[in-house]
């Protein structure tokens, strides 16, 4: 016999799921979907590369660019370029911008990243299109922002794309599905404790 208070669990998660299936079956639209991970804390591009290994565990095509990184080595590089084949990986190079501090050589090469980009983003064959650090490409007028929106409303209805990096604007939060922000209420680099390979990079 139940005690009380397996009794009010039960009638609680009884509660809950009702409320769950009612939101599932409102879900009726199939459609690839747009996210935006923002925010100042930690994680968004970790959650989005994430969301590559569960497309990649089903077998479907991944593309990923990243904009800004690139000019050290990381461990999704790695991965992507040397383990998976069915990613396409591509990164700007350069690095962060307040290492090269040539705002032209970063235009030229934000505008060769974003050509990748753009073709990925044409291309019904890839079920999943990461844009990591994009947002910064905007804020900085490295790329036109009507043209990314423009690329990434007209892309194929079945791909779904994650933009990531701080801000981003009203335009890219209009056009996302789901936008997340993450805070940063503590971070092991402001302590002095330096960055960790197969954990920060």
């Amino acid at each position: 016999m139940e005690n009380k208070i397996d009794q009010k669990h039960k009638q609680k998660m009884q509660l809950l799921k009702s409320k769950v299936d009612a939101s599932i079956a409102a879900a009726t639209i199939k459609k690839g979907v747009g996210i935006l991970l923002t925010g100042d804390g930690k994680g968004k591009s970790s959650s989005a590369l994430g969301m590559a290994l569960r497309s990649l565990g089903y077998g479907y095509k991944v593309g990923i660019v990243q904009f800004i990184k690139g000019a050290q080595p990381s461990g999704e590089a790695k991965f992507f370029s040397e383990i998976v084949s069915n990613a396409t990986f591509y990164q700007m190079g350069t690095g962060f911008t307040w290492e090269t501090q040539d705002r032209s050589k970063d235009v030229k090469a934000a505008e060769a990243s974003w050509e990748v980009a753009a073709k990925m983003l044409s291309d019904d064959a890839y079920h999943l299109v990461i844009l990591d650090e994009l947002t910064y490409m905007i804020s900085f007028g490295y790329l036109d922002e009507e043209r990314v929106i423009k690329a990434l409303t007209q892309r194929p209805k079945k791909q779904s794309v994650v933009v990531t990096g701080r801000g981003g604007g009203k335009a890219l939060k209009d056009w996302a599905d789901t936008v997340s922000e993450v805070r940063d209420i503590k971070h092991a680099f402001n302590s002095g404790i330096m960055a960790l390979e197969g954990v920060d990079f």
